[in-house]
């Protein structure tokens, strides 16, 4: 069934409006859907069973999304509190995998575009693997490398309870693929025991 442009532009405003209310003020996760959306709403609104399905709306919707601070202690003594997350966005052809970001300009909105994008710079492998994004508005520049392993220790202690190689397998990003292998997959490797799920220059 042919549609005229002006119904097609109508839908992808429509969609796009719906993606807004439901993540307000995620700019940058409204710019990735918005960009998607354009390319695949002819082909979706032509094939009624990905209409019926609204595989659309599960493709722009994460599966989860796991929040939690993470405490450490500087060099002074004091305790500082960082914010983190691990946007898993879709499992349907294998685990999440994607990296871990540590910078201060780190947001959910930005990990959720990230983790978006992952999904299908994944699937064009060819591998089966999911999609997902994580990290914290923490700063490693400045800090010593104690401090790091410090933060890294507390941020493992609660992101092991959500990955394995079967689940979940993060990876190296900005600010986490210098500290390879000795500040972040020893605190890892203490923990958990997981050191298979956790890939990255170490493991080529």
């Amino acid at each position: 069934m042919a549609f005229t442009d002006e119904r097609i532009k109508h839908e992808i405003e429509s969609f796009n409006q719906g993606v807004v209310e439901r993540n307000p003020a995620e700019y940058e996760f409204h710019q990735a859907v918005r960009e998607f959306t354009e390319s695949v709403m002819p082909f979706a609104m032509e094939n009624e069973k990905y209409a019926d399905g609204h595989v659309l709306q599960r493709m722009t919707e994460p599966d989860r999304i796991v929040i939690f601070r993470v405490c450490w202690e500087n060099d002074e003594g004091h305790i500082c509190c960082n914010r983190a997350w691990r946007v898993q966005f879709n499992n349907a052809i294998g685990p999440y995998k994607g990296g871990l970001r540590f910078h201060p300009g780190v947001t959910q909105s930005v990990l959720k575009f990230l983790g978006f994008e992952q999904v299908y710079k994944n699937a064009l492998t060819g591998l089966p693997m999911g999609g997902a994004k994580g990290g914290s508005n923490f700063d490693p520049k400045g800090k010593s490398d104690r401090e790091v392993m410090r933060f890294c220790q507390s941020l493992m202690t609660e992101l092991s309870r959500h990955i394995g190689e079967d689940t979940d397998i993060p990876a190296g990003d900005i600010g986490v693929v210098e500290l390879f292998p000795e500040i972040f997959i020893q605190p890892f490797e203490l923990l958990s025991g997981l050191l298979d799920a956790v890939v990255g220059h170490l493991l080529h």
